[in-house]
């Protein structure tokens, strides 16, 4: 979608797609699955978790927590990462939202 396009849809709307987009790749998945399981880690334990270099999975991160799908603070001289649990209801919202609203006659 281009970028003078997005000003026809809600803030909401275009939240949504920025999170879903951001959550458009098998390695972020992951990320966010293994996050949820632990209360808080850094880039190299998920890096030891999935077996990816460490820049790879580092720009990951970056996509995840500039869609505020992730957050992370500082602890020394690394950061630790765990899920926006606000934003992560508002994807679930959204899905269920979806997913009861799905229309019993087939069109196609």
């Amino acid at each position: 979608m281009g970028v003078t396009k997005t000003e026809n849809f809600s803030d909401s709307q275009n939240e949504m797609a920025t999170m879903l987009k951001a959550l458009s790749h098998p390695a972020r998945i992951a990320i966010v699955e293994y996050l949820i399981s632990v209360p808080g880690c850094i880039c190299n334990d998920i890096v030891a978790e999935l077996s990816l270099a460490q820049p790879t999975v580092s720009q990951h991160l970056k996509e995840l927590k500039n869609a505020g799908i992730i957050q992370g603070e500082i602890e020394g001289k690394s950061i630790c990462y765990c899920i926006n649990q606000e934003n992560l209801k508002k994807i679930q919202a959204f899905i269920k939202r979806i997913a009861n609203n799905i229309p019993e006659n087939k069109c196609c």
